[in-house]
């Protein structure tokens, strides 16, 4: 079972913050060999959705993702960061993690768009949630990179 934990950064607790910045350097920087600056300024006034699933009593990070206001970052809101560890994948945990991030999103900032910066290897897997490629590909940290909006 999943629990959805929607919050601001300035209500998540320590120990899950230490959790989230844990997974994400673990799959952006060692798992993708990316050296690049992860805590980039943008989380303090984002929106972060966690999934956890606990088995055996013990509570762990399932899927993650970060949500910016229109003009933090781009015109459009913007969902990044988006990230399932490897433990978790092939459970459909991702596909759950767009799909609720898309709903708090919109409802969080009704009315406006949604920019991703995806892998490009992912393009198909955005497209099935509506997002369009509006870029060519691009180098970003070594890693091909397209613009998607929806």
């Amino acid at each position: 079972m999943i629990e959805w934990q929607w919050q601001h950064f300035s209500s998540i607790s320590g120990s899950d913050l230490y959790e989230v910045l844990r997974q994400r350097q673990a799959v952006f920087v060692l798992e993708q060999t990316c050296l690049y600056p992860d805590l980039d300024g943008y989380d303090l006034d984002a929106w972060h959705l966690m999934a956890w699933r606990t088995t055996g009593g013990e509570r762990t990070l399932a899927a993650y993702l970060r949500c910016l206001a229109p003009g933090a970052k781009y015109d459009e809101m913007s969902l990044g960061r988006i990230l399932t560890p490897a433990a978790s994948r092939g459970t459909g945990i991702g596909r759950e993690l767009v799909a609720e991030g898309i709903r708090r999103a919109e409802s969080q900032h009704p009315g406006h768009r949604i920019r991703i910066g995806a892998q490009q290897r992912l393009e198909k897997f955005y497209q099935s949630f509506g997002f369009v490629t509006v870029t060519d590909p691009y180098d970003e940290d070594g890693i091909l990179h397209i613009d998607m909006l929806r």
